[in-house]
């Protein structure tokens, strides 16, 4: 046995903090990126918010034009710097802020004829509703905690279960439906049997159904339309408090030209810069002390850091935002129906950039587009075969046929699984039944024998009619 020494050459690569902090500001939201940004604010004197006319940082905003040649449409251009205020609409302009569910009733208990001690009872049921309308809390638990009578509660219950819109205060759904039935005089003997067997009419057994409630197949379809009338929810119809709404990160507009204009919107894109006055005051003063140049100089490169990163996010947001534009320009233009199979290592390999890079930059951020508003994840879709050999067909896209399929079936031709599968082979999409079934499904959407059964029960239901 002998030892030896040896050299072992071994290359790796190692990510600075400052790398790894670059790379977690691009998958965060906008509100996020604020926040972390005003933290920087604080601890750094170096740093200031910038006026709103100056980009991201000490540097100019990014600006980008003559995108890539869009396949037979045209180009797509891209700008980040702002946009006149009248070239987009803006979400604030169409928001109100309108009255909610808890003041809409507050102001009902005041004009009722309540004893104080019962609308001190009254107060406290409204306190404990939430915004769709229901009831929180058990009477029993509301007595014992205000030391009153159960009865006392449950009059006062009562009362405020006969308030605008029908059906609040309620506790189960059931109680819903029937304290709006109620309202329409129609709580008869057969509905509250068909109220109390819900989940009958969830599963659509309507046979079970008529022999429940005593009643023909005539009679169950004009309880059923009842029920359809009926609100499950009354207090959506009322707003919570100010209404939220998503702010893009990027919008899509069409240019003039032709194709699409891609700009990032300003509002989330935090504006930070050098006070380089400041900065050149406190170094003369910190030249005499080596640790004040120290930390002076630690708060310079940890600024031009966060400059640096904000404008490298921006810019890879926009070079992604606009490789997806390119990639779903006929989405853009027709519908969903052209919306192509599309993931994220194609995105990758058109802009040179990592696979992770383009999930974190995707993550939690949202584009405006003339077809709505969709979060950029949406853009990537699973590929589906084509049986001719062709351009295979986005996931979205034929889930969007098969529920267009199922909504025009007529009530002698419900389609069976098998049925879609076969329709859209004929379309040249290759799908086995099982994907369909999962597809169909996953949209909420009942199998052939219970759309078979609910259809013929509405056509016995219209043939009554037109005989009377």
């Amino acid at each position: 046995m002998k030892s030896s020494f040896g050299l072992l050459q071994k290359q790796s690569l190692a990510a600075s903090p400052q790398l790894i902090e670059s790379i977690r500001l691009l998958q965060l939201t906008h509100a996020e990126l604020h926040q972390f940004v005003d933290q920087e604010l604080e601890k750094n004197p170096l740093l200031e918010p910038a006026p709103n006319d100056e980009g991201p940082g000490e540097i100019e905003g990014p600006s980008w034009a003559g995108s890539p040649d869009l396949p037979r449409q045209g180009k797509s251009q891209s700008n980040a710097t702002n946009t006149a205020p009248g070239d987009r609409p803006a979400f604030e302009e169409f928001v109100a802020l309108a009255e909610t569910l808890h003041d809409h009733v507050a102001r009902q208990i005041s004009l009722t004829a309540f004893t104080p001690h019962e609308r001190l009872i009254a107060n406290q049921l409204a306190g404990h509703l939430d915004d769709t309308g229901y009831l929180q809390v058990s009477p029993s638990d509301l007595a014992g905690n205000l030391n009153v009578g159960l009865a006392d509660v449950e009059r006062v219950l009562g009362i405020l279960q006969h308030l605008d819109p029908a059906g609040i205060f309620a506790r189960t759904l059931s109680e819903c439906l029937e304290i709006q039935l109620r309202e329409r005089n129609r709580f008869d003997p057969a509905m509250a049997v068909l109220v109390a067997n819900l989940e009958m009419l969830a599963r659509r057994d309507f046979q079970t159904l008529k022999l429940r409630c005593g009643v023909d197949e005539e009679d169950l379809l004009d309880m059923l339309q009842e029920i359809r009338a009926l609100d499950p929810k009354p207090g959506n119809t009322f707003q919570s408090g100010t209404p939220e709404c998503v702010i893009p990160d990027v919008w899509v507009m069409p240019a003039h030209g032709g194709g699409w204009q891609i700009e990032l919107d300003p509002n989330t894109l935090p504006k930070v810069l050098i006070n380089q006055s400041y900065v050149a005051e406190v170094s003369s003063r910190a030249a005499k002390k080596s640790k004040d140049m120290t930390f002076l100089n630690e708060c310079l490169q940890n600024a031009n850091w966060l400059i640096r990163s904000l404008d490298q996010r921006a810019k890879t947001i926009l070079k992604v935002a606009t490789e997806i534009v390119r990639q779903q320009d006929a989405f853009l233009q027709y519908g969903v129906d052209y919306l192509r199979p599309l993931n994220l290592r194609t995105v990758a390999d058109a802009i040179n950039m990592h696979e992770s890079t383009v999930s974190r930059v995707t993550s939690n951020k949202y584009m405006v587009t003339p077809r709505g508003v969709f979060e950029l994840k949406y853009f990537f879709t699973v590929a589906i075969a084509s049986c001719e050999g062709g351009d295979a067909h986005s996931a979205e896209a034929v889930r969007h046929r098969i529920k267009a399929m199922v909504a025009e079936e007529s009530f002698d031709s419900v389609l069976s699984d098998d049925d879609i599968a076969d329709r859209l082979k004929e379309c040249g999409i290759d799908l086995a039944r099982r994907t369909v079934t999962k597809y169909r499904e996953a949209m909420n959407i009942p199998s052939s024998i219970q759309r078979r059964r609910e259809k013929r029960l509405w056509r016995n239901g219209d043939q009554s009619l037109k005989d009377s």
